[in-house]
């Protein structure tokens, strides 16, 4: 049984440092991480999107691609390939800010992401393949059944399975916790999602990204 069951859309920034912090904790405390999808572009189309948002249809309609990509890796390599595949896209795609082709030639840029991380690039080859699309829907759609329909990405769920199983959007996070600092925050963001009645701590001022 997973620690943790992270839901993630590739093209999110704000999910990428959320990964990032997650996957530091890994690598100190050795928890398990299961890697699950959840699409902007599903969560947005079902709200409906604004006249302006042309440009995060777009991203949203490219990290759908990526996720039926993400989908590929998973069946043919298992939760890992998931792990690898994400951390290609996001050194590339975040932190490298190698974009060009996302919103006209999507396989493409995907084939050049997967190359960067040694992965099969025959993974790409299911960035339009709609067999995906009813398993990224499912595991959407499980993810809003645990913290309510008005959230992003990522999606975090501490303890699946276990009586005190808790859910939350976040931590939304733009510096990325290293060593001991990033123990404490899991620690303590595992305690409010895992304690009954606890159902909402919110700010909404946000510093610059910073991947580092």
């Amino acid at each position: 049984m997973a620690d943790l069951e992270f839901f993630f859309d590739p093209g999110c920034p704000w999910a990428w440092a959320t990964s990032r912090w997650v996957t530091e904790v890994v690598a100190i405390r050795k928890y398990e991480v299961s890697w699950k999808f959840i699409s902007l572009s599903m969560i947005n189309s079902d709200r409906g999107y604004g006249p302006d948002s042309e440009y995060h249809k777009t991203v949203h309609n490219f990290g759908l691609a990526a996720l039926r990509v993400a989908s590929a890796a998973r069946a043919s390599a298992g939760n890992d390939g998931v792990a690898k595949f994400y951390a290609a896209f996001g050194k590339t795609f975040h932190n490298e800010k190698k974009r060009e082709g996302f919103d006209n030639n999507q396989h493409k840029l995907l084939t050049e992401i997967l190359e960067s991380g040694s992965l099969p690039t025959v993974w790409a080859d299911s960035y339009d393949d709609e067999t995906h699309t009813p398993i990224i829907r499912f595991e959407t759609d499980l993810a809003l059944s645990r913290t309510g329909k008005d959230v992003g990405t990522p999606i975090l769920t501490f303890k699946p399975g276990a009586p005190n199983e808790g859910s939350f959007f976040g931590p939304v996070i733009s510096k990325i916790p290293r060593g001991e600092q990033a123990v404490k925050l899991w620690e303590a963001v595992e305690t409010i999602a895992t304690t009954p009645g606890v159902a909402e701590l919110k700010r909404s001022i946000r510093g610059a990204l910073d991947f580092s």
